[in-house]
């Protein structure tokens, strides 16, 4: 017996029914040999841990534009945080932690530079729009690897497309990850960046203490008290469900999206962000009209492999910058450049 299917008799041992068990697995579009010593779950996290794309997180903007300071988080460091909590959750419900693990990982791998301004302004130029979530899905599918993609599971894939609800109900039963593992990704994706991004806005200044409603206090005087009671809220309220559905309760639900419409309203739509936005769309649409009008630049980027329209491969491109990349190659391409005398 090898190391794997000895981890994979463990997992059947110790996991919950309800957890998706790496040896059940519905498996990967190109079939290959299984690894002696990771589970399939285990490999697809190696390799979105190990890709470009992941490493580009750490200079793509949360909430605040390419910040100079160096304590705000960044797309990196909320991925890790979305995967700490997730991992969590899924060890006290003896879930699969390896595939919350990886779903968590690969969850914004498709982030625009500029954060969801980024986003915005993509899915207005981009034919057939854009959303960070299929973003995501294509770059493990075609764009890693030089076009060959990650080939990952169904259902570390499934979990990375499904991540993602935005304004709406995070627990809606239409368009949910097909398993348990992939709907705690979800729940903490919002726990992360309620948290983290109210603590950097009055680190930043956009908002003061005094202003904030003192009924979002009441679960937690600081960031790690209310992402403990969150996470405890979660677990309990899902153990006591009989794991039939990841949820949580109705005042803990209340106090959630009530935090998420004031950081909407109050910072990633507020006034301080809403002169960025205006910047960053200028940024995007004059680099969209130019590498549209010199693709040669952005194909000696991308492999023969990848086939598309030039509009979806430009889209392609300028998602996968990261915001010094896009100030960088907008300087260069449309700011007076220094004269070099010899």
């Amino acid at each position: 017996m090898t190391i794997r299917q000895q981890t994979e008799e463990i997992e059947r041992n110790i996991l919950h029914p309800a957890a998706r068990l790496s040896s059940d697995s519905r498996g990967r579009k190109i079939k290959e040999k299984p690894c002696e010593i990771r589970t399939c779950f285990q490999r697809d996290r190696d390799r979105i841990l190990h890709s470009k794309s992941f490493r580009r997180l750490k200079h793509k903007t949360q909430v605040f534009l390419a910040p100079r300071g160096d304590h705000y988080r960044t797309r990196l460091t909320h991925t890790l945080e979305v995967s700490q909590i997730a991992r969590t959750i899924a060890r006290a419900l003896r879930l699969n932690e390896d595939l919350t693990e990886a779903i968590a990982l690969g969850h914004d791998l498709g982030h625009t530079p500029f954060g969801h301004a980024g986003e915005d302004i993509l899915r207005e130029i981009c034919p057939g729009g854009f959303e960070h979530y299929r973003q995501s899905l294509r770059v493990v599918d075609i764009l890693e690897r030089n076009g060959r993609g990650l080939n990952l599971t169904f259902e570390v894939r499934d979990g990375i497309l499904k991540h993602s609800k935005g304004k709406g109900d995070i627990f809606s039963s239409s368009g949910k990850s097909e398993t348990l593992e992939g709907r705690i990704v979800r729940i903490s994706d919002v726990i992360a960046y309620v948290n983290h991004d109210l603590n950097d806005a009055v680190r930043a200044g956009v908002l003061e203490r005094s202003t904030i409603p003192l009924k979002f206090f009441k679960i937690g005087e600081s960031q790690s008290k209310r992402i403990d009671s969150m996470v405890k809220d979660v677990i309990y309220y899902t153990s006591f469900q009989d794991m039939k559905e990841i949820g949580m309760s109705e005042e803990m639900k209340d106090t959630t999206y009530a935090l998420r419409d004031f950081l909407y309203k109050n910072v990633y739509e507020g006034d301080v962000s809403k002169k960025e936005f205006k910047k960053a769309r200028k940024i995007l649409l004059d680099l969209y009209t130019y590498y549209l009008e010199h693709t040669e630049e952005v194909f000696r980027e991308f492999p023969k492999e990848i086939t598309a329209e030039k509009e979806r491969i430009v889209c392609d491109f300028i998602a996968g910058m990261t915001d010094r990349f896009a100030l960088m190659m907008y300087e260069q391409h449309f700011l007076p450049q220094p004269w070099k005398v010899f």
